[in-house]
């Protein structure tokens, strides 16, 4: 994404923040392969509490997960600054509905993202959990 020099830096992060978790749940909801192609060797996913390091077993774990079908629902976005390596730090809160599924599940997923030498971004840091209650 090209900085534009009208915008704050604040009003930057927010838009590529915007974008990431647009990008993330659509390919989660539409087609959950792909999303190995946001991770990295290095990434950390911490799953209801199972840490899974790297972006294949990464992929393995969201593609083997107990359902085929999901639809996410962001109620919240916030985002800042991260002092590594100008990265951004992104949480998310929203409901997931599962096919076949009448009620939706609350979650709440935080997101490290890095700045590749390419102009985009990768997840460092990947923290998903269900919020039951």
């Amino acid at each position: 994404m090209e900085k534009d020099a009208s915008l704050s830096m604040e009003d930057q992060l927010e838009l590529v923040a915007k974008a990431f978790v647009d990008h993330y749940y659509h390919l989660f909801d539409n087609n959950r392969p792909s999303l190995s192609s946001l991770y990295h060797h290095t990434s950390l996913l911490t799953f209801e509490g199972q840490k899974i390091q790297g972006a294949e077993d990464i992929s393995m774990k969201l593609t083997q997960l107990p359902f085929d079908h999901c639809k996410h629902f962001i109620s919240t976005m916030d985002c800042q600054p991260s002092p590594f390596a100008g990265g951004i730090i992104v949480f998310v809160s929203g409901s997931l509905q599962l096919q076949g599924e009448e009620h939706q599940l609350r979650f709440s997923q935080m997101f490290h993202l890095i700045p590749t030498l390419h102009g985009s971004f990768f997840v460092q840091n990947d923290i998903f959990r269900l919020n039951y209650g």
